[in-house]
Formats: C-alpha cells, structure tokens, sequence
C-alpha cells in the first residue's frame, strides 16, 4: 500500500500504529438501516457491485467494518485526551453512503458513524465535520441534515459527482444552517480552497464551538487525480491540516481525519503524509485573501453565523 510505505519511509511521523478494530452492530444502526447493513453484508458475499461505481468484492464487508471501526477508535482516543490528533487510513470510504444506499465507493458512512458514536457514547454535545474531498459528501450530510449537533462543511467541486452540494442546501428544519455547502469551479487551486477554509468555515466554527473536530480527507482534489480537476499541490493539504489544527487548539477541541478519496497513489501518500504533519504540527499558516469565491459564500453563510463575514 503506497500510504504504508510513505509512512514507514518517514518512520510514520512520530504517530503510534494502531490496528482498526471493526465496528459494533450498534454503531453501525447509529447511521445505517439494519436493511442497509444486511445488504452491504450480502452484496459482499455474493461479489456484487451495487453499481457501477462502488464495486465489492468478498473482503468489503469486513474491510468495511474495520473503516468505520476506525473512525470510531479514533473518536474515542481524541475525546479521552489520549492522543491529540490521530489519522485513521483505512479503505474503503465513507462520505458518500447514505443511511439506506451504498455509491461512489463507499459502504459505511465512516465520518458519519464516528461523529454520532461520540454523540451518543463519548461525550460530545457538538462536532465540526470539514469535508475537503473533491466530491461532495452526500452521505454525511445526509446523517446530519436536520441537526443542530453536527456542523458539517463541504468544499467541493461543482458541479460534479454526485450532484449534491449546492450553495443554498443549508440544512433543513432544525438543522437549517448547519450544512454549509462551499461548491468551486473545476480549475480551482490553493487560493479558492484555502481562501473559503480561512474566511468561511474557521469563522463558522468558532461561533459553533465544537469538542471535536473530524476531516473527511479526501485528496482527488490534487492536480495530478485522475479523477476530477482542482489544482491543489501536496503542501496545500498541508497547510490546510495545520489550519484545522490551529483552529482546533482555538476552541479547545481535538482534530484529526479519516482517509476518504484519492486516486493517484504517489500524490495520494505525499499528501496524507503532509495531512498528518498539519495536523500534528498545528501554528500559523500564510495569510490568504477572501477572493470573490470566499466573499459570496461569506455573505450566504454569514446569514446563519454572525462571525463570518460581518453576518448577523
């Protein structure tokens, strides 16, 4: 595995290896449908792909339980104080299963099941999810949609697989403005990304006040993925984690990540290995400029979270 062998090259940066455990049937319906699960189980068994883009094969369902069982053991560490800040780089992703269907590669909602597992058994009264995958996370959201516990975030681009993400989803009911939605155009690089994370999302999340911060680390945004078309460069997934980390440390909550997209296998482990020395490191990044793309999404989300932008 291309990540394992970066890691070990760099003496795995100082973090302790730990083996993912597989997650509980309880953690799982937290999330899923028993429906849901039966079928991840099945179509397993069976090597049967639930479409075109989310092939299985007989491992997958374990493989699965282990990925959410991840993201959970990695919750747990956070919360007790035991480690602050861990990585969890486990296959397959999660960010765009939904409670009741398997896409784009992903079986369980691993973020998703981590944030409600520390909500319901760690503690946790408020969790921040920033989603900088290149595709949108439609089945994080999804969990959360309607709730005022989790403030997701997604820098996407848009328009792209799988269609959801747009600007003016901001939650629903209850949730209404705790789905914040930040959608750039293909071409874009480290000054729109890093320009909606500084002006957007840090002034969000410090009117939120979470106790615990999750990344949906996806790295299909950098230039040389196969599969979509930003231009974001190693160091910029960097900077990024360091920014996430000092914010975390801003609002007194632990921060780490969950391994979702990429698809180049070098730019794929140079950038998890820049992720978790962000995230480890923590301090000042380069000052960037709202730009135009930062400045609309301010003016909408500020309507929801009086620190971004000068809302009220």
């Amino acid at each position: 595995m291309a990540i394992e062998a970066a890691l070990e090259s760099r003496k795995w940066l100082g973090y302790e290896v730990r083996e993912a455990p597989s997650a509980t049937q309880e953690q799982l319906l937290a999330v899923h449908s028993s429906q849901h699960v039966v079928a991840v189980r099945e179509h397993s068994r069976n090597r049967h792909p639930f479409d075109l883009d989310t092939p299985i094969s007989s491992g997958s369902f374990n493989a699965a339980l282990h990925s959410a069982g991840g993201a959970c053991a990695l919750a747990e560490e956070l919360l007790a104080g035991r480690a602050p800040t861990g990585f969890c780089a486990m296959r397959p992703p999660g960010h765009h299963a939904e409670p009741r269907r398997a896409m784009g590669f992903c079986l369980f909602a691993n973020v998703a099941i981590a944030a409600r597992h520390a909500l319901d058994s760690l503690g946790a009264e408020r969790i921040l999810v920033i989603d900088w995958d290149v595709h949108h996370g439609n089945g994080t959201q999804a969990a959360f949609h309607s709730s005022r516990e989790v403030l997701f975030v997604s820098i996407h681009q848009w328009p792209f697989y799988p269609g959801t993400g747009a600007p003016a989803d901001a939650g629903s009911g209850e949730g209404e403005g705790f789905t914040i939605n930040l959608p750039v155009p293909a071409g874009s690089g480290a000054d729109e990304w890093l320009g909606l994370l500084e002006h957007v999302v840090v002034p969000a999340a410090r009117d939120f006040g979470p106790d615990l911060v999750l990344v949906s680390a996806g790295f299909d945004a950098h230039r040389k993925d196969p599969l979509a078309d930003c231009m974001l460069d190693t160091e910029d997934f960097g900077t990024m984690a360091r920014r996430v980390r000092a914010l975390a440390d801003e609002v007194g909550a632990p921060a780490g990540a969950v391994l979702e997209g990429g698809y180049d296998v070098d730019s794929l482990a140079a950038s998890v290995a820049a992720t978790m020395t962000g995230l480890a490191e923590g301090g000042s990044t380069p000052e960037v400029e709202a730009g135009p793309l930062a400045g609309a999404a301010a003016e909408q989300v500020g309507r929801y979270w009086p620190g971004v932008g000068g809302g009220s």
